[in-house]
C-alpha cells in the first residue's frame, strides 16, 4: 500500500491539458443562444430521433449539453416525447424499419413542428443511399426545414442548423 502512494505522490496528477478554444467560437455559440432565446422568447424543446445513423451525430448532440455549449441552461431541452417537442433532429439514413416510426414521431409532433437532417447521411443518405434496407434521406420519409452537412457535424454546426430551422419558420411559431 504504501509503495503506490509513494508512487502517486512522485508522479503527480497527470492529465491532458484542456482543449484550446478559440474565442471566436465561444462568442458565435452565445450569440447563436441569444438568436434563439429572441426568435422563440421561450424554450425551445427538441426529440431526437436515430432513424439509423453510426452514433457519430448522437456523439455531438450530447456534446451540446456539456458545459461548453450548455443549451439546456439557456432554455433548449431534449424531451423523450414527440408531443412534447417543438422539433425533430434526425440522424442517419432513414433504414426501412425506422420508416414507419419515424412518420409516426412526426405525425405526433404538435404544429408548427420543425425537422432537422443532421449529418451526410441524414441529409443525402450518405454512403448507404437508398437500397433495399434504406429509404436514404430523411427528406425522402418527412419534410424537412432545415439539413446541417456533415460526418459528423460539430455542435457549433448543429447549433446553426437548429438556429436556421427556427428563423425559417419564424412567422409560424409566434402565433
Amino acid at each position: 500500500m504504501w509503495q503506490i502512494l509513494k508512487q502517486i505522490v512522485r508522479t503527480g496528477v497527470i492529465t491532458e491539458p484542456a482543449p484550446q478554444v478559440a474565442d471566436d467560437d465561444g462568442a458565435a455559440v452565445r450569440r447563436i443562444h441569444q438568436d434563439l432565446l429572441d426568435i422563440l422568447g421561450q424554450a425551445l424543446t427538441i426529440r431526437e430521433v436515430d432513424a439509423g445513423s453510426c452514433n457519430g451525430c448522437e456523439l455531438e448532440i450530447h456534446a451540446l449539453s456539456n458545459p461548453y455549449y450548455n443549451i439546456e441552461g439557456l432554455g433548449i431541452k431534449f424531451v423523450a416525447s414527440p408531443r412534447h417537442a417543438d422539433m425533430l433532429l434526425v440522424t442517419g439514413p432513414v433504414s426501412r424499419h425506422m420508416e414507419e416510426a419515424l412518420r409516426r414521431t412526426y405525425d405526433a409532433t404538435p404544429e408548427p413542428k420543425l425537422v432537422v437532417a443532421l449529418g451526410d447521411c441524414g441529409c443525402t443518405g450518405g454512403i448507404f443511399g437508398e437500397s433495399y434496407a434504406s429509404c436514404g434521406k430523411v427528406a425522402n420519409v418527412i419534410p424537412v426545414d432545415a439539413s446541417v452537412p456533415g460526418c459528423p457535424p460539430p455542435p457549433l454546426e448543429i447549433l446553426r442548423g437548429i438556429l436556421g430551422a427556427v428563423r425559417k419558420r419564424q412567422p409560424a411559431i409566434g402565433k
